[in-house]
Formats: C-alpha cells, structure tokens, sequence
C-alpha cells in the first residue's frame, strides 16, 4: 500500500469513527434526560447541533481553498456560544420539572 492508500483510509475511518462517537453521544444526551420537556429541548437541540455540523463540513468540501478557512471562525464563535446555551437551558429545564 502506498502512502496516499493508507491516508484516505485513514481519514474515512477517522470520520466513520467520528460520525459514530457523536451519534452515540447524541443518544445518551437524549436518553439520560429527566423529564418530556427536557427530552424535546434535546432533541430539537441535536437536530439542530447535526444540521449545522453538516452544513458546516459540505461548505468546506464546497468552498475554494482560501475562503473555506474563514468558516472556522463563526464556527469557532458559535460552537461554545451553542453549547453555553444548551446547557444552560436544560439546567433551566431541569430546574423547572423538578419544582413541578
């Protein structure tokens, strides 16, 4: 096998292996949840964290070489701002089912 071989099969079982950690995370995330409004927050949430990962990765197989760079900084920005916000409504969820 020459090098070039053994890189994209590399990448391909990076991404499968990838691509599968997140569909089990996204799982249990679902899964583990404490109550049916927390349960529906998760979802809509995955779903939405999932549509902008793929949107996210065909314009940087789409994009020429110098622009697709520049995704990685709304990328960069709205990841943690995402997550920060995530988490902080199923607290907020959370906190509300339990008083109920």
């Amino acid at each position: 096998m020459d090098h070039a071989t053994l890189a994209w099969a590399g990448g391909v079982l990076g991404g499968v292996l990838g691509t599968l950690g997140g569909v089990i995370g996204t799982y249990f995330s679902i899964k583990h949840t404490n109550g049916p409004k927390e349960k529906s927050f998760m979802v809509k949430f995955a779903v939405v964290g999932w549509i902008t990962l793929i949107i996210f990765l065909v314009l940087m197989l789409l994009l020429p070489n110098p622009y697709r760079f520049l995704l990685w900084i709304p990328f960069g920005i709205v990841l943690p701002l995402g997550i920060r916000y995530g988490n902080g409504k199923q607290q907020e969820i959370r906190k509300h089912e339990s008083d109920a």
